[in-house]
Parts: C-alpha cells; sequence; structure tokens
C-alpha cells in the first residue's frame, strides 16, 4: 500500500511540475487558465447583481443583464454586445477589433467573435478611450504582432486613473453598492498597463486601407474625457463611436461627471460633434447598446446634440460676464424647447457649473473662507450654542412642507453636524432626500443623481437603526 501511494505522490509531483512549467513559460495556457479563471468570475458578478436589491432598476443591471452573443451588423462587420461591446471588421486580410468591452466580459466576447469568424486573425485592436468598460479587454485580446492603437492622450488618462483608482473605485462603489469593495489588482483584470503601439492625435487623422477595407481614425475629445477616438469606415458610412455620445442618443452630454474624473472640455466637444456631421454617417455604431440606423434620427440627433452644447456654454459665459451667481445660473439656463434631450446621463445644470469652473476655476470670488482649510461646519458646534438645535429642526421641517428640501438640508446639516444625532433630524433628512429623489424621478431622471440621493437615503436610515 505505501508503494503505491509513493507512486501516486510522485506522479502528483510530476503533475504539479508539470503544470508550473506550463504556466510560466507557455504563455497560451497561462493565459487559457486565465480566461476561465475570469469567465467564471464574469458569471459571479451577474449573479451578484442580480441578486442584489439595491441595483434593481439601475442602468448598471441593465447593462450587466445584455446577453452576450455576436451578431452581423453590416457586411463583415460583427459586434459582439456586453457590458460595452466589443467590434470586428473583417477584411479579405487581417481582422481590426475596435473596443474590446469589460474584462470580465471577454472571455464569453472572444468565444461568440471567434465561433462566428472562425478564421478570426487580428493585425490591429483599437480602443476608443481608456475606460475600463472599453478597454478592459486588450490585454486578453493582445498577442505578438498586433498593434494596439489608441488616442494620443491615452497613456496620460490611463495613468491618473490609475493612480487616483481607489479613490474613484470608493466614489463609484457609493454610487453603486454592489460592485466589491475593491479594485481587482491582479492578471489580466487589472485595470491599466495597456502600451499603444500607435496612437492619433487630434487634428491629425490616421487613414489606411487593409484587406479591401478604407479605415479613418479621428482623436475627438469630448464627452468621455481627453483620449476619444472614433472609427470611421467611409465606404460603408459607419461611424464606430465607442463612448462618445455616452449611452444614449441623443442625449444632453456628461460634460462633468459627479462620480469624478477630469472635466471635459465643452468647445472641444462641440468641434468633436462638428467633425461628425460633416462625415455624415448612415449608422452610428456605440460602444454601448444597439446601433442607430435612421439616418434622420443621426442627423437631427448631432446637430441638436452640438447646438444643446453650445446654448449652455455660451449661455453661462454671457451670465458671468454680466456678473451673475454660479447658483443662479445654474437655476436660470434651461434649454429652449427646440433643443431639448434627454439628461438622464448629462445635467444641463451640473453642465453650467462644469463650464464656470472649467474657466474661473474652484474661487467664485465671493467667500473669502473658500480660500482657506477651515469648512463651514467648523463652527455648527457654535451656532447649536446660539440656537436651539430643536427650532432648527422646526423651521427644517417647515421648509419640507413648503416643498423646500434644499433649505431644509441646509439647516439640517447645522444641527447634524454640531453633533446633534436624533431621530427628529434624520426622519426629517430622508423626508427631504425623498422630495429631491422625487422630483428627479419625475422630472431629468438622471441616473446619477438618483443613484446619490438612494445612497445618502441609505446611509440616512441606516443611523436610524
Amino acid at each position: 500500500m505505501s508503494k503505491v501511494l509513493k507512486i501516486l505522490a510522485r506522479l502528483i509531483g510530476l503533475l504539479v511540475v508539470g503544470f508550473a512549467i506550463l504556466y510560466l513559460f507557455f504563455p497560451g495556457f497561462k493565459k487559457s487558465l486565465q480566461l476561465k479563471a475570469v469567465d467564471k468570475m464574469g458569471d459571479v458578478a451577474v449573479k451578484r447583481m442580480s441578486e442584489n436589491p439595491d441595483a434593481a432598476g439601475s442602468v448598471a443591471a441593465e447593462f450587466i443583464n445584455i446577453p452576450i452573443k455576436a451578431r452581423e451588423i453590416s457586411g463583415g462587420v460583427w459586434q459582439a454586445t456586453g457590458v460595452g461591446n466589443a467590434h470586428l471588421i473583417t477584411t479579405s486580410g487581417k481582422d481590426v477589433l475596435f473596443d474590446t468591452g469589460l474584462s470580465t466580459q471577454a472571455p464569453k466576447q472572444i468565444k461568440a467573435l471567434k465561433d462566428a469568424v472562425p478564421d478570426l486573425e487580428l493585425s490591429h485592436i483599437i480602443t476608443s478611450h481608456s475606460h475600463a468598460d472599453h478597454a478592459g479587454g486588450v490585454k486578453f485580446w493582445d498577442e505578438d504582432g498586433i498593434d494596439i492603437v489608441a488616442h494620443a492622450e491615452f497613456v496620460e488618462e490611463q495613468r491618473y486613473l490609475t493612480e487616483l483608482q481607489d479613490y474613484f473605485w470608493h466614489r463609484n462603489r457609493t454610487l453603486f453598492p454592489f460592485m466589491p469593495e475593491s479594485p481587482p489588482t491582479i492578471g489580466l483584470i487589472a485595470y491599466g498597463g495597456i502600451e499603444p503601439t500607435m496612437t492619433v492625435a487630434n487634428g491629425q487623422p490616421l487613414k489606411v486601407t487593409q484587406g479591401g477595407v478604407e479605415f479613418e481614425l479621428y482623436a475627438l475629445p469630448g464627452a468621455e474625457g481627453a483620449d476619444n477616438l472614433v472609427l470611421w469606415l467611409p465606404q460603408k458610412k459607419i461611424l464606430f463611436s465607442g463612448d462618445f455620445f455616452g449611452p444614449l442618443f441623443p442625449q444632453f452630454p456628461n460634460i462633468f461627471t459627479m462620480r469624478g474624473e477630469k472635466i471635459r472640455k465643452p468647445v472641444e466637444y462641440v468641434n468633436s460633434l462638428d467633425v461628425i456631421i460633416d462625415l455624415d454617417p448612415d449608422m452610428i455604431v456605440p460602444s454601448h447598446k444597439d446601433p442607430i440606423t435612421d439616418k434622420a434620427v443621426i442627423r437631427e440627433g448631432l446637430v441638436k446634440m452640438r447646438d444643446a452644447t453650445k446654448y449652455v456654454h455660451d449661455q453661462t459665459v454671457e451670465g458671468m460676464n454680466a456678473g451673475k451667481k454660479l447658483e443662479q445660473l445654474m437655476a436660470e439656463i434651461q434649454l429652449p424647447a427646440e433643443l431639448a434631450l434627454t439628461q438622464e446621463h448629462g445635467k444641463v445644470s451640473w453642465a453650467v457649473k462644469s463650464i464656470w469652473e472649467y474657466y474661473a476655476t474652484w474661487f467664485h470670488f465671493d467667500k473669502t473662507t473658500e480660500l482657506y482649510h477651515v469648512p463651514q461646519s467648523a463652527v455648527h458646534s457654535d451656532i447649536l450654542e446660539l440656537v436651539d438645535g430643536e427650532a432648527l429642526v422646526k423651521k427644517a421641517a417647515d421648509y419640507i412642507a413648503q416643498d423646500k428640501p434644499l433649505e431644509a438640508l441646509h439647516l439640517l446639516d447645522i444641527v447634524d453636524g454640531g453633533g446633534v444625532d436624533n431621530t427628529a433630524v434624520l426622519d426629517a433628512r430622508i423626508n427631504a432626500l425623498n422630495i429631491l429623489k422625487s422630483r428627479a424621478e419625475a422630472g431629468e431622471k438622471n441616473s446619477y443623481e438618483i443613484y446619490w440621493l438612494n445612497y445618502r437615503i441609505r446611509e440616512t436610515e441606516a443611523r436610524l437603526q
């Protein structure tokens, strides 16, 4: 018996050594194992979100439940659907991939495209920008001899997003509580580490022909950052837009994202839209959701997005020159009826604030204390020594009864910041937040505003327990 066990032990040892050699010295074997592991992680992520009540009804939940499949959207042009779509343009030579989706969905998207196009062989991987739901699969597809093409600003955008990953992850998880507690940092699923071999600069489009297909790449900064890159197929009049328009078309652009990241430049975005309008696409293929194929909808949407962005920009500048306060302009500036667009992703009042601070930075020239490190909350306890806290809570309740939740929240911040933590304060806060949430859901339906209000309501309810 002991002899058998020794033989088994030797065999197991040999298997372990053989496995280690394959893993360490054969990259293809290592990648195949990682693909299988990541595929399982992707399944877990879908299950986690599907079962989490906080995710119910969110855009994120809608996206994560999009089935992953390959479909031919035009002759020789394939799309692998998912949270972020991956696109394959086949040629009589080698093929080109535009965007690679989310890392945890890359294994399924790769399989779907390879099943649809068995002789798939890539020459180029083009990434529309540095966000993880567009560039996350690059490392899964990458092999020797494949060029990775990106905007000239891609490396810088990837750098700061990597360095601030923990900070932004915490912010995102506040809005999306079903996310894992910490960002992935191991192997192919870790963010960053993509090194473009070819870059395209603003104002210098790259035009090439391969296997009978003409490709044109345009560096168009704007709504999703400084490193937006779009792909134009002139023979088919198809524009691969990445996230240039955001998740909806048409929509008011997310010039400023409240979850964090650099401010986007409004005039750059207007100029970028002019480039696309001149291309006059018959089809727009975004990297989220379905292609847009109605020529009239495309033309009207492009012009309206450009004119709406320019209108808000110009009205903000005019108001600044007239000496109006930022808060006044946030309340006053509205899109005229002919430029009305959904604000589910981008929001006009936030764009006003973003444009103001893009030009004039953070000091609004009205409060000296803005220049220093002591916040207003530092004197809340002093205010409560002079003013009865219960009276402030009662006044806040009066404001809530008058449908003035923001005034109520200002007062409640003083009471809460002064160390008073009682049921009346927290109940009033929840009532004020619920008024704001009802307004948002009935009005602009901005997803980020609703996510934030949900977070604040959850946080306050937890303090009541």
